[in-house]
């Protein structure tokens, strides 16, 4: 494991005014994720789990582009949300569209040639039970408790309320959306992050950003500041010796949390959710050596 230099606050982050508060998923989200997921698999000691999720991945693109009515708050909602710094779509208050329940299905379907006969047994409970217990899961897959949750399930349903949420965070606007007071909530849907990137396009060269682990949405928080507790000081940052130069672990010494981060000036192609799977040795050692607990969500590695 390496260390690299302490940023201070502010270091390099441009004028308060310049600064872009948020950034709504792109169209062509999954579809990034899923040849990143495929950059990364060869030679990785995941590679059939990476490549599995390269295949899931292209069918939550399919999914976000396939027609589907979605309700969305109304001007009011979204007024009344930004008022009181609310994440207007947090799942505890905008309810799953019942459609997830048929989509869930659909993406079992997309990868069960990649799934070997004990993967396809495991995933029993799921292809056979009944909406209620769908809707238990996901609910405990979105809040918890994780002893509670089946696991081999919990892929497929992670994926399939990414891609509803990311669809729902696409139809509005950053103008429409307040900014809660913790900076580890998503402002979109109040989810936790996954990760962090630092940007590399103009409007935002040098600033992180936080990407949400249910909507994909982005929002800036400075860097060298701790999301979890807003400590400054003593913040360090860990990487694998020679490998992933481009992600690196956030951690700070006054709570014990990190939170990976990932630099696109090192690698343009960096995704939050794939790397932060295929860095999963980081996160061992950041556990087991360091003493840190990580306090980004993934929800293909529960």
């Amino acid at each position: 494991m390496i260390t690299t230099p302490i940023l201070q606050p502010g270091q390099v982050e441009a004028p308060a005014g310049d600064i872009p508060a948020l950034f709504l998923p792109a169209a062509d989200l999954f579809a990034r994720r899923s040849r990143r997921f495929g950059h990364l698999a060869p030679g990785h000691g995941l590679a059939d789990y990476l490549l599995f999720l390269a295949r899931l991945a292209e069918w939550q693109q399919q999914e976000l582009d396939r027609p589907t009515d979605l309700d969305l708050p109304d001007v009011h909602l979204l007024a009344q949300c930004r008022e009181h710094a609310m994440p207007p779509l947090a799942p505890a208050g905008w309810p799953r569209h019942p459609s997830w329940r048929d989509a869930v299905f659909r993406a079992v379907e997309a990868v069960a040639h990649l799934l070997p006969a004990k993967g396809r047994q495991a995933l029993t409970p799921l292809l056979h039970g009944d909406f209620a217990w769908l809707d238990i899961q996901a609910h405990t897959l979105l809040n918890g408790p994780a002893a509670e949750l089946d696991l081999a399930s919990a892929p497929f349903i992670g994926a399939t309320l990414q891609a509803q949420w990311t669809r729902l965070a696409r139809g509005l606007q950053p103008e429409q959306l307040g900014r809660p007071e913790h900076p580890a909530i998503c402002p979109v849907c109040g989810s936790p992050p996954v990760a962090s990137v630092i940007r590399a396009e103009a409007s935002a060269r040098g600033l992180r950003y936080l990407h949400c682990a249910l909507c994909g949405s982005e929002w800036h928080v400075v860097r060298a500041k701790c999301v979890q507790c807003d400590n400054t000081r003593e913040i360090g940052y860990y990487g694998l010796e020679n490998a992933h130069p481009a992600v690196r672990a956030e951690a700070c010494s006054e709570c014990r949390c990190y939170l990976k981060v990932l630099v696109r000036e090192h690698d343009a192609s960096v995704d939050p959710v794939a790397d932060d799977i295929a860095t999963l040795t980081l996160d061992l050692l950041m556990d087991e050596k360091q003493k840190y607990a990580c306090i980004g969500t993934n929800f293909f590695m529960m």
